[in-house]
């Protein structure tokens, strides 16, 4: 569908029978009728009028309704929204959920991206109907309050022409519409808009919701303006919070799935840019099955490690990757190495194994990279951690490339060969009715295709001149605080890369002093912030940040303090609300008569709730070791969710002038938005450098490596401790390299006991030594070459 067909306002009309929403396009010249029947107690019946209307023509139908109804009171105005967000039902009637307020918050390449300012939840049985139906006292106590709990103002976005769901490169290069993109990891109202879609067969009344991050800002360097846009895109599978979910289910979905994207374009006013970049990266739960008992007592849970010999589900997650970005998958584990008593680490010894195990039965070429590095303790020790995590970044990024095309722009009815981007929108909506304050640039939307410039009116083609192949995915313990870091360095080593590629900068490098960098940290900060919130209840802890900024180190400890309590409070007491929010929301359960409510089934990481509701037996709870379950196993599943009126809507002449404005439908409409859905009032074979010891670490000549695996299996460990990579030279001198056996031993040992090793042990660990048996696969030809000048650079290290 075009972009200047794509209905974009709507208009919610009620008789004491019907509902009527009108939606229409930008430009006011398609109009379309959806009518809802609010006579139906419990069923859904909707009716789509195929027909294509004018604006007079709509009126004139709006008109003929009224006359029709002047009895039981004629047609009277609801609301103005911007789509639909889903219907949902719990013990009672169905409810309508509308976006009823927008913002604009971004623009890619003249597609408009907006967030949900205010959402209204609509029931749609008349009063009538409803003064005659048995309410459950859970309905609007307990589970619409639930439903109105996940704020939809609070970082849900959505597009209506551009598919925001999906990668730039996605968008490009797999042709998907409709359905499908609903169906996507992503989108959050799935569930809520399925019936809808699945019975109307479109999807140009709903909008698809999507949860995480999203900013844009404009930028300069050496004169030349440029946009850069970051989204992070939250799955829906197996989500929720902190301590409830962890880890990775029995589907291979992981706890705080994110997909992170940079965008960056040249700026070019009234113009659309000759070229744009992106850049994707990954942040997830560690992908064993492991959790953690939600205490108010203990504010560090135990992790709970239960075992699965073969890995089935970690198996499942990185062929889910594999699928998503393809070759190759890079590991960066940024978990503890030593404590006291064997927490992270304990995961951490695990996790290698696991990905030693799936690397045995894997081509070399398709084997996963797994890079460890101990954030927290280089955290204290050095004085610029970034530094390592920038030669982290560059070998990444030198393996999976970044996307880059080319854009042209052509006339509507032109021809071409490359790949259409849909056609462009100058649409800058600032209307004070709908829209808050908007970004640089903005014009009336109402009198829009008069006085856009000529080149946001035609179709814009893009080809792909670079593609992105794997993905650099990250953890620490919860994928918040140390992997927002890592993901900031990364960001930074990418974006000299992406305006080297635009042409803005002759060297791909960004000092990590320049200001360029320090406003990029600012955005991935405030990235940082936002999902921690959604995941972890607080703010991110951002002490290497405000180090970096060099903020008062008794203001960061304070600030440290005031969060940890936060988080703490959030995860004890609030969290368990927060989840049941969440799995109605998704539809991960759906409550039914006689049967046990949400809140009688103990935390989410208890449920004993099978398909439609009926208990399992204890023997097969315990074989899933008290693990919520996830996606299908909770909802109750119907292949016929709704009954479909398809009666017609009455026959009217079309082609009078128009003599009733919606306006003039004034009357106090008794389905008037009763409650607020939200409060608005305020892989490889091992990747190591083949270069001598001397020329790696000049000042760490006995640095301590050693084996993963024994020697006939050294090609499918595939382990690297970046310990030795640190960019400090002197940075634990006070401290043994000490490793966890499941570093110094055969995978059979689980012992998390550490090895020291003796000086004659150290003199074993020869050059020659490092050299044969951390050899790495030179794929990219001159990747050796570049990766000794990253890992030798003394000095200021520029990304």
């Amino acid at each position: 569908m075009a972009c200047d067909e794509i209905l974009q306002k709507f208009k919610l009309y009620e008789t004491r029978s019907n509902f009527y929403l009108v939606g229409y396009n930008k430009a006011r010249t398609i109009w379309r009728v959806l009518k809802i029947d609010r006579l139906e107690a419990s069923d859904l019946s909707i009716y789509e009028d195929k027909t294509v209307y004018s604006e007079a023509e709509c009126y004139e139908l709006l008109k003929r309704i009224h006359d029709g109804n002047r009895s039981t009171g004629g047609l009277k105005f609801v609301t103005k929204c911007y789509g639909i967000v889903g219907f949902v039902k719990f013990l009672g009637p169905y409810y309508m959920l509308l976006i009823t307020k927008r913002r604009r918050v971004g623009n890619i390449c003249g597609h408009i991206v907006y967030e949900v300012s205010k959402s209204d939840i609509i029931t749609l049985p008349s009063p009538i109907v409803r003064s005659n139906m048995a309410y459950s006292k859970d309905e609007n106590s307990r589970y619409k309050r639930l439903l109105c709990t996940v704020d939809l103002t609070k970082d849900f976005f959505f597009s209506y022409s551009y598919n925001i769901m999906c990668s730039l490169q996605k968008n490009l290069c797999e042709e998907k519409s409709g359905q499908v993109l609903y169906e996507t990891m992503f989108v959050w109202n799935e569930f809520l808009s399925r019936s809808i879609r699945h019975y109307l067969k479109n999807t140009i009344w709903t909008v698809a919701l999507i949860h995480g991050f999203f900013k844009q800002s404009n930028f300069s360097v050496l004169g030349k303006n440029f946009r850069l846009t970051l989204i992070a895109r939250r799955s829906r599978h197996f989500a929720g919070t902190r301590y409830l979910k962890r880890g990775v289910n029995e589907k291979g979905r992981v706890a705080n799935d994110v997909e992170t994207e940079q965008i960056v374009f040249e700026d070019i006013p009234d113009e659309i840019p000759a070229q744009i970049t992106s850049v994707v990266q990954n942040r997830g739960s560690i992908p064993l099955m492991w959790s953690q008992e939600t205490s108010k007592l203990n504010i560090r849970p135990d992790i709970i490690l239960h075992k699965d010999e073969e890995y089935k589900a970690t198996r499942l997650h990185f062929d889910n990757l594999i699928m998503r970005y393809g070759h190759p998958i890079i590991i960066l584990n940024l978990i503890k190495t030593k404590e006291k008593k064997p927490r992270e680490s304990l995961l951490r010894a695990e996790f290698a194994k696991s990905i030693h195990m799936i690397n045995k039965d894997l081509p070399e070429e398709e084997r996963l990279r797994f890079l460890h590095w101990d954030l927290s303790k280089h955290a204290r020790r050095d004085k610029n951690p970034l530094l390592t995590l920038g030669r982290v970044a560059a070998y990444a990024l030198e393996l999976t490339g970044i996307f880059h095309c080319e854009i042209t722009s052509e006339a509507p009815t032109s021809d071409s060969s490359g790949q259409t981007f849909g056609e462009s929108s100058g649409d800058e909506e600032t209307s004070t009715d709908d829209m808050a304050p908007t970004v640089s640039g903005s014009t009336n939307a109402e009198n829009l295709e008069e006085s856009e410039p000529a080149s946001f009116r035609r179709k814009l083609v893009m080809k792909p001149i670079a593609c992105q192949k794997g993905v650099l995915r990250t953890n620490c313990i919860d994928c918040l605080d140390r992997t927002n870091v890592a993901q900031y360095a990364y960001g930074l080593v990418a974006l000299g890369r992406q305006l080297h590629a635009l042409g803005l900068i002759d060297d791909p490098r960004v000092d990590l002093d320049a200001p360029l960098a320090n406003d990029l940290m600012n955005i991935y900060e405030s990235m940082g912030d936002t999902l921690a919130f959604q995941y972890g209840g607080s703010a991110a802890h951002n002490k290497i940040f405000c180090e970096r900024r060099g903020q008062w180190k008794a203001a960061t400890q304070s600030q440290e303090i005031i969060r940890t309590i936060q988080r703490y409070y959030s995860n004890a007491y609030l969290d368990f609300e927060k989840q049941d929010a969440i799995n109605v929301f998704l539809g991960h359960f759906q409550p039914q008569q006689d049967k046990p409510a949400l809140w009688e089934l103990d935390s989410d990481q208890h449920y004993n709730v099978g398909r439609r509701g009926h208990s399992l037996t204890e023997d097969l709870a315990r074989s899933f070791i008290k693990r919520s379950f996830s996606d299908g196993n909770i909802l109750v599943e119907n292949s016929d969710p709704v009954s479909i009126n398809n009666e017609g809507t009455e026959n009217v002449s079309l082609r009078l002038p128009p003599s009733l404005q919606s306006e003039e439908i004034t009357e106090l409409s008794d389905s008037a938005p009763e409650i607020s859905a939200t409060d608005t009032g305020l892989s490889y074979s091992r990747f190591y450098p083949t270069l001598p010891g001397r020329q790696l670490f000049p000042d760490r000549r006995h640095t301590l490596l050693n084996e993963f695996s024994t020697p006939d299996e050294s090609h499918s460990s595939n382990f690297l401790d970046l310990d030795w990579l640190s960019s400090s030279g002197n940075s634990c001198e006070d401290e043994i390299y000490d490793r966890s056996s499941i570093i110094n031993s055969t995978p059979g040992n689980n012992s998390m006991e550490n090895v020291i090793l003796t000086d004659a042990e150290k003199d074993e660990t020869s050059l020659d030594h490092l050299q044969d048996n951390f050899g790495i696969l030179n794929h990219a030809g001159t990747f050796t070459d570049k990766f000794q000048q990253w890992v030798a650079t003394e000095g200021t290290f520029c990304f």
